[in-house]
């Protein structure tokens, strides 16, 4: 749980709390979705995760060590965004917020690793539930009660400089937590690769993912343009738009293009760690189809929540103390609640049937943001939240808040925490504890694709179709996810029935 926290805290701070910062800096809605991307490390993680499999830094033990180090550059990150602002320099405040996500990336490949080392097969649904459980929490300081903080009205009178100084000193505390609370693992196999050829193959791969850029840059986006041009000629698409829409197939162009190269790189350098966890993984059954169901599982929640907060903030209106208030407190605790409600129904149901009744939940769930969108707000009667000071958050005067909002963020995060318990204890089920941290960031890594690349393409398309039809497309793209996962039944039954016993009896952790 105390883990959970400390990965959750950094993920608002480059998702939804950075947005709510940009949109208060009048950042257009468009340019907000792109800069989702500064989560890239999310989905590349997998790239360096294989040097946390093989090397052990000198001190705290394995897992350990990496954690504290990831933790502290965090807080000093953390600290030079604060300083940094987004309506003035935009670069480089974009460039720190993806070094935030970079070591945030890089600290869960270690939690990840960790708690995939330490629970066994019965124990991943629950376990996989108190993670979220502190993650959630996490996000409700960082993405709720930062809210309230900043509201000019019924806040604190904080300004959002001062919020990410306060979080910054939150992660500078989990270090030193991690530093001494932590147990230390004495037994976990690692891989025995050549230690050479494994750092000579990050380094070829990342020159890959470097080369990637520099072509998308500089031969893609250029005929992005060009091939968008005709589509648009006549229309009265504004032309910022229309650069969007360009820059959107130059970035598909350039991912195409980037992974086959970086494969390419890993093999000539022989980057033993990453291509055995790979080969590791590939070599269980239906494994091609269980990379396309991580993908596909949380797309829909992921087009939902891409612009959640620009949508409530600016199409809707709502204030920042009420948006702080329902969706980023309220909405975080029956998230929580759904999580804790999954992970002890999946004692009962088993891994499919929590996959599939937890996934058509989620589908469902995004209906309530396009009827929101249809209806407006005041349609069912609210509620008031009467004032309060707790010392570290409070509410200046009594704070109403619309009964709509309370029931869609209701529904949605209590569906979301139950999909969210499975789904993780489907990631588990499918690492091997020898490359743990390996597979772990690899399969995350796909899970994140649609919270990461899903960003820009929702901003331009939410701008172009209007909220009502941009939710009604987010709730059709579930379907696929169910579907994949009807065909894949046997193979998750069969794969349940395998966790249950250690698949390498030396990895198996244990505390000091």
């Amino acid at each position: 749980m105390l883990l959970g926290f400390a990965s959750g805290l950094p993920l608002a701070l480059t998702g939804q709390a950075m947005q709510a910062w940009l949109s208060a800096d009048r950042i257009d809605v468009a340019t907000i979705g792109f800069l989702s991307l500064v989560g890239l490390p999310y989905t590349f993680k997998f790239l360096w995760a294989p040097l946390m499999d093989r090397f052990e830094l000198p001190w705290l033990g394995r897992r350990r060590a990496w954690l504290v180090v990831t933790q502290l550059a965090l807080a000093a990150t953390l600290f030079a965004m604060a300083a940094t602002s987004p309506g003035s320099a935009l670069t480089a405040f974009a460039l720190l917020a993806g070094l935030v996500a970079f070591l945030s990336a890089s600290q869960d490949v270690v939690i990840d690793a960790y708690r995939t080392d330490v629970l066994e097969a019965d124990e991943r649904g629950l376990g996989s539930s108190l993670n979220v459980l502190g993650y959630r929490l996490a996000m409700i300081v960082s993405g709720g009660i930062a809210f309230i903080w900043v509201d000019p009205t019924q806040g604190g009178g904080w300004t959002w400089p001062d919020v990410y100084r306060a979080m910054a000193l939150i992660m500078a505390i989990a270090a030193v937590v991690s530093a001494l609370l932590l147990p230390r693992i004495r037994v976990a196999a690692r891989p025995t690769s050549v230690a050479r050829h494994d750092l000579v193959g990050f380094v070829a791969v990342a020159a890959a993912v470097g080369a990637g850029v520099v072509i998308t840059e500089q031969v893609f986006s250029p005929l992005a343009r060009m091939a968008i041009a005709p589509l648009f000629a006549g229309a009265s698409v504004a032309p910022a738009l229309q650069l969007r829409w360009a820059d959107l197939l130059a970035l598909f162009l350039g991912i195409a293009f980037t992974l086959p190269l970086a494969g390419w790189a890993a093999r000539r350098a022989r980057f033993e760690t990453l291509l055995g966890g790979l080969r590791s993984y590939f070599s269980q059954t239906g494994a091609a189809a269980f990379l396309a169901f991580i993908v596909l599982y949380k797309l829909g929640d992921a087009f939902a929540g891409s612009l959640l907060t620009p949508f409530l903030l600016q199409a809707m209106a709502y204030s920042t103390a009420e948006v702080g208030v329902v969706n980023k407190v309220i909405g975080l605790w029956l998230t929580i609640a759904g999580a804790l409600i999954g992970g002890a129904a999946m004692l009962r149901l088993g891994l499919w049937r929590a996959l599939m009744l937890f996934g058509v939940l989620q589908m469902l769930s995004n209906l309530g943001f396009w009827w929101l969108a249809v209806n407006g707000r005041g349609v069912l009667p609210g509620l008031t939240i009467p004032a309060f000071d707790w010392g570290f958050v409070a509410l200046a005067r009594a704070t109403p808040v619309d009964g709509g909002l309370l029931m869609v963020i209701a529904i949605e995060n209590l569906t979301s925490g139950m999909g969210t318990a499975a789904f993780v204890a489907f990631l588990m089920s499918l690492c091997n504890r020898r490359y743990s941290a390996t597979q772990y960031a690899l399969l995350s890594a796909f899970a994140s694709v649609g919270r990461v690349w899903v960003g820009p393409f929702a901003g331009v398309l939410a701008q172009s179709i209007g909220w009502p039809a941009f939710f009604v497309v987010s709730t059709l793209s579930a379907l696929p996810a169910l579907l994949l996962l009807g065909r894949l039944r046997r193979a998750v039954r069969q794969l349940e029935d395998d966790a249950r016993a250690p698949d390498d009896p030396a990895a198996v952790p244990v505390p000091g």
